[in-house]
């Protein structure tokens, strides 16, 4: 059987401690962003190993560097204010980043406290690995007050050039097709894992760029460096099988989104995107064996007006039909008949897993038992067949449901 492609995302939060520190001091009552001026953060000034660990882009155009002393940095940008770094706080925004990372995913490698790969194989739903990407991006910004740069590839090491390309707040992609006019190009002290001491040697080789590199002759490259040659060489021609190393971890919420392709402003058309979001969200729910306690349904209008309703189910459940019927009932409760909506949101939170899970008094209806078994059919045949092999008839004839994978 053909192996099947991986879908990975890079995820690196731009300048991270200064834009931590800078929404902590927002949050505490400053009004100053010092992500607007010439800033860093770094250690103690008093002694000369202080060292900057992260800069402002106005302190960057000053030629400040990450890693060089303040004492140098102030030689620079004499403006410059430093700011202490506080990991306490760091580590929080860092799992501020993850809960939401685990809404798609449960295979993520923490690479460090600010950057992450995520393993989306499998996971897309039908939608489309860049569609995640831009959500993401979109998500972190709005949700946590920060930015982060989106490497999307179909390799570990492709999705990390690819979030090194341009800054701030970006996506791009790194697709095999494309290493030739995005990577080869580029000096070959770009390219991952290669230490400073062998740059130099390439260089005196006469290999400047990376596609230089791509182009040696592979044993001449083991025979000059060994192991580390053979690992440039492929690196440098996209090569990586590297795994994504992830801790399993069970969320407390699964939720997903979809910004409409045009406005919907009917019910009637808002109840089938509804349902195609439950089906997302119910399939992950019964693949991490959890049930929920609780529905939200999030509008956004034409003016960006957002509206939420959620509800306590009366019964843990991972029920498609009962999560549907739930979402409707909050879609009756806030939405207005001709308001034209633009995009259109589903959360199921308060998870419990199986064992935890009350059982009813009066025990699952035959009804329930037969939704459950109808469920357990349609995952089986979504696992073998692919997400968007099965739908329901409702779905069959909506234009808008269909468009929602091109968004």
């Amino acid at each position: 059987m053909e192996k099947k492609q991986k879908q990975i995302l890079h995820i690196d939060v731009n300048n991270a401690f200064l834009s931590w520190t800078a929404i902590d001091r927002l949050e505490a009552g400053e009004t100053l962003d010092i992500r607007n001026i010439e800033a860093v953060i770094g250690g103690d000034e008093s002694k000369r190993s202080g060292i900057v660990l992260a800069k402002s882009m106005k302190a960057k155009m000053k030629g400040v560097t990450t890693g060089e002393t303040l004492y140098q940095a102030r030689l620079k940008c004499p403006n410059l204010q430093v700011f202490k770094g506080e990991y306490k706080s760091y580590k929080k925004h860092s799992n501020d980043l993850y809960k939401i990372l685990l809404e798609y995913t449960d295979k993520i490698e923490r690479f460090s406290i600010d950057e992450c790969f995520l393993d989306m194989t499998g996971y897309l739903q039908g939608d489309t690995l860049i569609n995640k990407a831009y959500e993401i991006s979109r998500r972190v910004k709005k949700e946590l007050g920060f930015t982060v740069n989106v490497g999307v590839a179909h390799n570990k090491l492709l999705a990390k050039m690819a979030s090194d390309f341009s800054k701030p707040d970006k996506v791009h992609t790194l697709y095999e097709e494309e290493i030739p006019t995005k990577m080869w190009t580029l000096p070959v002290s770009e390219l991952f894992m290669l230490g400073r001491k062998t740059i130099p040697k390439l260089h005196a080789m006469g290999i400047k760029t990376i596609g230089d590199l791509a182009k040696q002759d592979k044993q001449y490259m083991i025979k000059k460096f060994g192991k580390h040659g053979l690992l440039m060489w492929e690196y440098s021609n996209g090569i990586d099988n590297s795994e994504v190393n992830y801790i399993e971890e069970k969320p407390k919420g699964i939720g997903n989104s979809v910004t409409l392709p045009t406005d919907i402003r009917n019910k009637a058309g808002l109840e089938k995107v509804i349902l195609t979001l439950v089906e997302q969200v119910t399939y992950r729910l019964r693949r991490y064996n959890m049930y929920a306690n609780v529905v939200n349904v999030q509008l956004r209008t034409s003016e960006f007006k957002d509206f939420s309703h959620q509800r306590k189910l009366s019964s843990s459940t991972a029920n498609t039909k009962d999560i549907y019927n739930t979402a409707k009932e909050l879609l009756n409760e806030m939405y207005k008949e001709g308001t034209p909506i633009r995009l259109v949101g589903v959360r199921v939170d308060n998870l419990v897993e199986e064992n935890e899970v009350q059982i009813s008094l009066f025990g699952n209806t035959e009804e329930e038992k037969k939704q459950e078994k109808l469920d357990n059919v349609v995952d089986k045949l979504k696992q073998k067949y692919g997400y968007n092999s099965i739908t329901r008839a409702g779905k069959l004839h909506s234009e808008d449901v269909i468009k929602l994978k091109d968004v």
